[in-house]
């Protein structure tokens, strides 16, 4: 037998290579191998394997991850006409790659989509509420609604639909009761209307909310207190007023607070934190007239980025750093000096605990994350 390898590990020129038949050396990888290297790629070119041969359809039912993006189709170059089709093709996509999988689990799933039509919201919930009844750990959501305006043929004016609420979605009610979401992303600059009472996600430990308006402090008071075991809540508010001015949580430990909304600030007299076990703070926002309760006693370090906005005469952030006076480290960007260092200095006394205080000087003026 002529051995492969020499004894210096070097490949002899002589090794026979290894013997495939016709077949592709990629079939004779393991079903799990295979299921997992297609969850890797696009979406759309793994279920495009499926019509390979009977075998390949089993084995896109062994993908775990699904994203779905209508930017894949649509190109903003394409005419109306164009752009209802691909819309078409893009609802027609997604409907056959969840046949193909029938029932299978599901691990991630990723919607991105534009909603032009208020009956397009049905496709929307029925894919959603796929995910959910397969067991979805994570789900990622982000909905843009577009509604057509239409002329209406007695008076002449164009006008939404009747049955159009611009900018809503409503979510099927399975997600607010899934029993496996562990992590939860929504977005984009609509509102989910009125959420029902009785939200339950006991395995959800992850929440990122980007630009979504609640109705009645529905964030605080019936979506956090229905995640019993949330460690993790992100929010970002971007020219999109509408955001939580009041975030209480019991469980989470690490928060991060992203408010770019100055034209909304003189609509909000102040701001309120309520996480007694929060153990990290990433706080970005125009410093407000008033923080009137921050229960932050288990705070380690905090990230603070506040700036001056005229739409507040008179701002106030010594209720903030008080309810800080347990922080081990403290980083500031160039706006927070400003605002808030008068005030730090007059606390430095409560801050007992504070063995880092870190400055930053921003080459990238406004973007503190680059810090």
């Amino acid at each position: 037998m002529t051995d492969t390898f020499k004894e210096d590990n070097s490949v002899c020129m002589n090794a026979k290579p290894m013997d495939t038949g016709s077949k592709d050396a990629i079939s004779f990888l393991p079903e799990e191998v295979l299921g997992k290297i297609l969850s890797l790629i696009p979406t759309k070119q793994a279920a495009s394997t499926s019509v390979l041969a009977k075998k390949w359809r089993y084995l896109f039912r062994l993908v775990h991850n699904l994203d779905f993006d209508d930017s894949d189709l649509l190109q903003p170059e394409e005419g109306q006409q164009e752009r209802d089709v691909m819309r078409e093709s893009f609802r027609n996509f997604v409907d056959r790659t969840l046949a193909l999988q029938c029932a299978s689990p599901i691990k991630k799933f990723s919607l991105r989509c534009g909603i032009h039509m208020a009956s397009e919201l049905a496709c929307v919930g029925r894919w959603i509420c796929n995910a959910v009844e397969r067991g979805v750990l994570e789900l990622d959501i982000s909905i843009q609604t577009f509604y057509k305006f239409v002329m209406n043929s007695e008076t002449g004016v164009v006008e939404q639909p009747a049955d159009a609420k611009y900018g809503e979605l409503f979510l099927p009610p399975e997600v607010w009761k899934s029993k496996t979401l562990v992590k939860l992303t929504l977005g984009t600059r609509t509102t989910l209307g009125k959420l029902p009472p009785d939200v339950s996600l006991p395995a959800l430990k992850s929440l990122c909310i980007d630009s979504i308006f609640f109705e009645y402090e529905d964030l605080c008071y019936v979506l956090l207190p229905g995640c019993p075991v949330l460690e993790e809540l992100v929010l970002r508010y971007k020219s999109y007023e509408g955001f939580p001015y009041c975030i209480s949580s019991r469980t989470i430990k690490k928060l991060s607070v992203h408010y770019d909304c100055e034209f909304a600030i003189g609509t909000i007299s102040g701001m309120s934190f309520d996480a007694p076990s929060l153990v990290s703070l990433d706080y970005s926002d125009y410093a407000l007239a008033e923080y009137a309760q921050v229960n932050l006693e288990s705070l380690v370090e905090a990230r603070l980025d506040l700036r001056y906005t005229k739409n507040v005469e008179r701002l106030d952030v010594s209720g903030l750093i008080k309810g800080i006076c347990n922080i081990e480290t403290l980083h500031l960007s160039p706006d927070s000096v400003d605002v808030s260092f008068p005030k730090i200095c007059l606390s430095l006394k409560t801050l007992k605990s504070l063995d880092i205080l870190e400055v930053c000087v921003c080459v990238f003026p406004g973007d503190f994350s680059m810090c």
